[in-house]
């Protein structure tokens, strides 16, 4: 019975070519939906700068512009971090199958 070793750097390699994927389009929306968001909550601050000094920041207008902002900047963070991530292929896939790839 042979015995097949394999090194644990050929091991590494095969894993990251079979777990090797492209970023969806659902997640590139993802990440420039988290980078509109972002410029959102700036808008919303300078927003609010402008319109504090006029309205004070006990009005509701002052609070909600506060509050849209904070909403955008966790927002953004979710969707960029999505964006980002790297979300491996499920697919099952066969060591003849990769070695016919290359």
């Amino acid at each position: 019975m042979p015995v097949v070793v394999v090194s644990s750097i050929e091991a590494n390699k095969f894993n990251k070519r079979a777990m090797k994927k492209r970023k969806s389009i659902l997640q590139k929306s993802a990440g420039l939906a988290g980078k509109l968001c972002f410029l959102l909550a700036v808008l919303c601050a300078v927003g609010l700068y402008i319109k504090s000094d006029e309205l004070g920041m006990q009005h509701p207008i002052s609070g909600s512009l506060l509050a849209s902002s904070f909403f955008f900047v966790f927002i953004g963070f979710v969707l960029t971090v999505i964006g980002n991530a790297d979300i491996p292929s499920f697919k099952v896939v066969s060591a003849s199958t990769v070695e016919e790839k290359e």
